[in-house]
């Protein structure tokens, strides 16, 4: 895996990391020449503030915008359908997106349906946007989709229960400016999550076929910002030098599977929340032993890799042994975290699996997964998270 030697592609936005980031979006508008904003963000994230400090620089700066807001968790095509149509009412040349992965997706969903004049569902899959979308500004305020520095988009389909990817370098950000001080906002179940999901990103990146020396660099020091400051912010949610880091560790990871692609972790985590509106980062924690156990004999010196980043000592262990105690260390991280539930809890039944397994496995993260599975082997991953 990783051959220095094989053809690989990086792609990356600029990027603007460090306290305050947020306030530069007027200077970038102007940058790009953009006349009208369209401020693409959630209800909670105006709650939050942090709305309300962009706007407050856009006005200083005599920039006109309109702020659409009807973005859900797990955003829907009708949303950005929406969106678009709020885009052209009001004249808008660029766009900002203001939030988590939601408004982040929804954004570059809007852009690209506005410039090609279609829907959004006609972009699934790799590589299927002609034009890109207008000048994207993204503002994260959660540590963990890196929608702000990826190549992915995920959007529902409402009327067919599941998710899908839209990947292409045409919805890369023009600019992300990633401000941590926005992440204090977050709830500690939401940091949980989304932490989570970051570490998450940068283990299926490190596993995944389309690796590369460059992803692999990212997907290490993601790990290694993420292990070290998660588990610190949970106790000390205030601790503005650890949401830095688990900032940062987010952003390492993003770097490293918008290039390397995912795997068969976040295609399962998709299917669920296409079907059942389930929270991403959570369905990643909860499926993450069971998918690493299935990679494990695929890339085994790769898990020893991840144990070492966990701080475990497995020299001379026989490698079922080593595997079993990383096994247990996701385990126990996720339980440190307050992620103890099983899919059950969540309102999955047995029955529900059948279809879950049949996204899951046409999901494009899928491709790049390790070891290749079948369907069964699917049913059975999702038995065990039951």
């Amino acid at each position: 895996m990783g051959n220095i030697q094989e053809l690989r592609k990086f792609v990356a936005p600029e990027f603007i990391v460090g306290v305050g980031a947020r306030k530069l979006a007027a200077r970038y508008v102007h940058n790009f020449a953009g006349t009208k904003a369209l401020v693409v963000t959630d209800p909670g994230v105006i709650k939050a503030g942090w709305v309300g400090d962009v706007v407050g620089e856009l006005t200083k700066e005599n920039i006109d915008h309109v702020v659409f807001d009807k973005v859900t968790p797990n955003p829907r095509n009708t949303e950005v359908m929406e969106g678009a149509r709020v885009y052209l009412e009001h004249d808008c040349d660029v766009v900002i997106a203001i939030g988590g992965g939601s408004p982040m997706d929804c954004a570059k969903g809007i852009g690209i349906a506005v410039t090609n004049q279609t829907h959004v569902d006609k972009f699934e899959g790799v590589d299927q946007v002609d034009i890109p979308g207008p000048p994207l500004i993204c503002i994260p305020t959660t540590s963990g989709t890196a929608a702000d520095v990826s190549q992915f988009s995920i959007i529902t389909n409402l009327a067919e229960y599941r998710k899908y990817a839209i990947i292409s370098k045409t919805v890369v950000p023009d600019v992300s400016l990633i401000d941590p001080e926005t992440s204090l906002t977050m709830d500690a179940h939401l940091t949980a999550c989304t932490g989570m999901d970051s570490l998450v990103h940068a283990i299926e990146a490190y596993f995944s076929k389309a690796n590369s020396s460059m992803t692999d660099m990212h997907a290490l020091q993601g790990m290694d910002y993420l292990l070290e400051a998660l588990p610190k912010v949970m106790e000390n949610p205030n601790d503005m030098d650890m949401r830095s880091k688990v900032t940062m560790g987010c952003l390492h990871a993003g770097l490293a599977f918008s290039n390397a692609s995912l795997g068969a972790v976040h295609a399962m985590a998709h299917s669920l929340g296409g079907l059942l509106d389930l929270p991403h980062g959570e369905c990643n924690a909860i499926l993450l032993r069971h998918v690493v156990e299935f990679n494990a004999s695929e890339v085994p010196e790769r898990v020893d890799i991840i144990g070492d980043k966990f701080g475990l000592d497995l020299q001379g262990m026989p490698t079922k042994k080593k595997t079993k105690r990383v096994l247990q260390a996701i385990e126990d991280l996720s339980s440190l975290v307050g992620i103890k539930d099983k899919l059950a809890a969540k309102g999955v039944k047995i029955s529900d699996i059948p279809d879950l397994a049949h996204n899951a496995l046409i999901d494009p993260c899928m491709i790049t997964n390790p070891r290749t599975p079948n369907r069964r082997d699917i049913e059975c991953v999702y038995e065990e998270a039951l």
